[in-house]
């Protein structure tokens, strides 16, 4: 019984360490503070386009969509 157990155990481990994991994924960058102090693409910092409005708030700035993020290669599933 007890050889039955540990090789069932050990057969659930090895299931468990083959088993693909979600990684978490960082959020994109997906807008871009952009001017001439900034350059191109610019500080590509911002997840929301109002985080970028707010920041470009005052200044000279504008912004646009991370070319990273725009001309990525899409992932199909």
């Amino acid at each position: 019984m007890r050889r039955t157990i540990l090789t069932l155990a050990s057969f659930a481990a090895l299931m468990a360490a083959m088993a693909p994991t979600a990684q978490a994924q960082p959020a994109p960058d997906r807008y871009c503070l952009q001017g001439r102090i900034w350059g191109y693409p610019g500080n590509c910092q911002f997840a929301t386009y109002q985080q970028c409005q707010a920041s470009a708030s005052g200044t000279s700035a504008y912004c646009g969509v991370n070319p990273r993020y725009a001309f990525a290669r899409q992932r199909y599933y």
